[in-house]
C-alpha cells in the first residue's frame, strides 16, 4: 500500500493547497513558465529594437539573442548562492566546491581532448539537467500533496527524460545537438566527427524508435499511476499541469523548432524557473550574503542585487568572454552548475 502522510503535508504544504510558494508565484515562475516561454518569441518579434542586429558577442545576432545568452549565463552562476555562499551546503562538500573546478580548468587548458569533450558534454548534460529540474519540482508537488517522497520517483524520472530528450532525438533539433561532435575535428577524431552524419542518415529510424518507445512508456506511466492512486496516492494537480505543459512545449520546441525558437524557449523557462527556485529557497541566505538581513527593505534590495549582479555577469560572459581561457572558464561554470545543483537537491532532501 502507498504510504499516507499526516499533518500539514497532506495537500497543504509550505505554500498552501499543494503549492511550493503560492498559487500566483507557482503559476508564473514554475507551472506556467513553459507556456510563457513558448509565446515569448512571437511577442518579441514585434519589437524592431529587440530584433535589430548587434555586433556584441562571437558573431552578429539579434539583441534578443544577446539578452537570452546573458540570462542563461546568469543562471549558471546563480548556483553559488546555493553552494559556496550557503555554509551548511559548503561544509558538506568542501573539496567539490574548491579543488574540483580548479583541476577541471587545468585539465581543459592543458588538453584539447578534454576541452572539446567537456564542451560537447555540456550540451547533453544540459538536457539531462533541465529534465531533472522539472522532475524535482514535480516531486516537491507530490510531497506537498501528502505523498511518500519515494513513491513513483523512477516513473517521474523516466518521464522527464522522455519529455526533454525524446523530442530532441526524434525531432527537428537533433542535428543542432549532435553537430557539436564536429568540434572533435580539431583533434583528428574520425569516430566522433562521424556521429552527425550517422545521426542524419538514420533520423527517420530514430524518430520511429523514439515515438514507439515513448508512446509505450507513456501508457505504462499512466497505468502505473492509476494503480498507485487506487492504493492511496493523492493526485497532485500542480505536478500533472507542470508535466503536461512541459511535455507539450518540449515537443513543440525541440520536435519542430518553429522559426528556430527551440533553444530560446527551452533555455528561457529553465533559467526563469531556476531564478525563482533559488530566491524562494535561499532568500534569507542571499540577504545574509549582502549584509542586508534584518534591515528595513533589505529583502527587496537583496532581490534587486540577486537579479542584477548575475545578469551583469551573464552579459559580460555572453558579449566579451570569448578568449580560449574564458570559454574554458564558462564551460567549467556550466559543468559545476549541473553537478552542484544535482547534489544540492540531495543534500537539502536530507536536511529537511
Amino acid at each position: 500500500m502507498a504510504k499516507k502522510s499526516k499533518g500539514r503535508n497532506q495537500g497543504d504544504g509550505a505554500g498552501g493547497r499543494g503549492f511550493i510558494v503560492s498559487p500566483w508565484f507557482d503559476a508564473i515562475f514554475f507551472i506556467g513558465s513553459p507556456a510563457l516561454a513558448a509565446g515569448l518569441p512571437f511577442l518579441l518579434s514585434f519589437s524592431d529594437t529587440l530584433m535589430d542586429e548587434t555586433q556584441l558577442g562571437v558573431e552578429p545576432q539579434p539583441v534578443v539573442g544577446l539578452l537570452l545568452g546573458s540570462f542563461i549565463y546568469a543562471h549558471l552562476a546563480l548556483v553559488v548562492f546555493r553552494s559556496h555562499a550557503n555554509p551548511a551546503i559548503f561544509r558538506s562538500h568542501p573539496i567539490r566546491f574548491t579543488v574540483v573546478p580548479f583541476v577541471l580548468f587545468l585539465a581543459m587548458w592543458s588538453s584539447p581532448w578534454m576541452a572539446i569533450s567537456v564542451s560537447v558534454l555540456v550540451t547533453w548534460w544540459d538536457v539531462y539537467h533541465s529534465g531533472l529540474q522539472t522532475f524535482g519540482l514535480g516531486r516537491i508537488y507530490d510531497a506537498r500533496a501528502g505523498n511518500d517522497p519515494e513513491l513513483g520517483r523512477r516513473l517521474d524520472w523516466g518521464l522527464n527524460l522522455l519529455l526533454y530528450a525524446g523530442p530532441i532525438l526524434g525531432g527537428a533539433s537533433l542535428m543542432a545537438h549532435v553537430g557539436d561532435f564536429m568540434e572533435f575535428e580539431e583533434v583528428g577524431s574520425a569516430f566522433f566527427t562521424s556521429i552527425p552524419a550517422h545521426a542524419e542518415n538514420h533520423a527517420r529510424e530514430l524518430t520511429i524508435a523514439v515515438s514507439t518507445i515513448g508512446g509505450a512508456f507513456l501508457v505504462y506511466y499512466v497505468l502505473s499511476w492509476l494503480r498507485l492512486a487506487r492504493e492511496g496516492y493523492r493526485v497532485s494537480r500542480q505536478k500533472i499541469t507542470l508535466y503536461v505543459l512541459t511535455g507539450a512545449v518540449s515537443l513543440y520546441a525541440w520536435g519542430f523548432n518553429p522559426f528556430g525558437h527551440a533553444f530560446f524557449v527551452m533555455n528561457f523557462f529553465h533559467a526563469w524557473q531556476y531564478f525563482a527556485i533559488v530566491w524562494s529557497t535561499d532568500k534569507k541566505n542571499v540577504q545574509r550574503v549582502f549584509g542586508l538581513a534584518g534591515i528595513p527593505g533589505g529583502k527587496w534590495i537583496s532581490l534587486a542585487l540577486f537579479i542584477s549582479l548575475p545578469l551583469s555577469f551573464g552579459f559580460w560572459g555572453e558579449a566579451y568572454a570569448h578568449t580560449t581561457a574564458l570559454v574554458i572558464l564558462w564551460n567549467v561554470i556550466a559543468v559545476m552548475h549541473f553537478w552542484y545543483d544535482g547534489f544540492i537537491w540531495s543534500v537539502r532532501k536530507q536536511q529537511v
